[in-house]
């Protein structure tokens, strides 16, 4: 049997999304990544709050109609492959051939918005990592961003929204597997990597 498993990895600012999206797009067989933050708007459509703080934290910021259609545009490849080696009988050689998507952002399971429903249907193991207040403060100000932080961002921005989108998935979900952003990366790769290929042959 041949299948398709989707994988969304969501969760705090610097909390190690991306690291642990790209670690395990290498372990993984056949394995594809789509970013959530290859999906903002320009920044000219991005709103602004009454503090003149730039609203990048929120789901209208992002071009969620655009980022569906590339995960649904890669189902749709992935199938028409599948369908072509089984027709071609490669039987042998792809008995257990698996395709997998790594879907990474930090607004995945944030479903108030229409936009955002029909990643509910699709994603087969959903992970969300966490890591304290000071920690992801600190481990944002290291980093360069374009257009850069303005000063009081994060504490008038970042962290509400972060706090506000948590609240709101928690109520929604109870399906999610939570992580500790403070450990290794390697610790977490190995947690995670162990607990999808678990998954993946439940769902065989």
């Amino acid at each position: 049997m041949m299948k398709q498993f989707i994988i969304g990895i969501s969760g705090i600012t610097n909390g190690g999304k991306t690291t642990l999206a790209n670690r395990l797009l290498k372990l993984l067989p056949n394995c594809s990544l789509i970013c959530q933050d290859d999906y903002f708007k320009p920044d000219s459509d991005i709103e602004t709050d009454e503090n003149g703080f730039k609203q990048y934290d929120t789901i209208e910021a992002l071009d969620m109609e655009t980022m569906i259609k590339a995960v649904h545009s890669w189902i749709k490849l992935s199938q028409d492959v599948l369908a072509m080696e089984e027709k071609k009988e490669m039987c042998s050689t792809c008995e257990e051939k698996a395709y997998f998507l790594i879907v990474e952002g930090f607004l995945l399971y944030h479903y108030k918005n229409y936009y955002c429903r029909p990643l509910e249907n699709v994603l087969n193991r959903k992970y969300f990592l966490s890591i304290p207040y000071e920690e992801s403060k600190q481990r944002r100000s290291r980093r360069i961003y374009n257009p850069p932080d303005p000063p009081g961002y994060f504490d008038g921005h970042v962290w509400p929204m972060f706090l506000k989108h948590k609240k709101e998935m928690e109520e929604t979900h109870s399906d999610i597997v939570y992580l500790d952003g403070t450990k290794s990366e390697d610790e977490i790769q190995s947690l995670v990597y162990s607990d999808i290929i678990s998954s993946f042959s439940i769902h065989k």
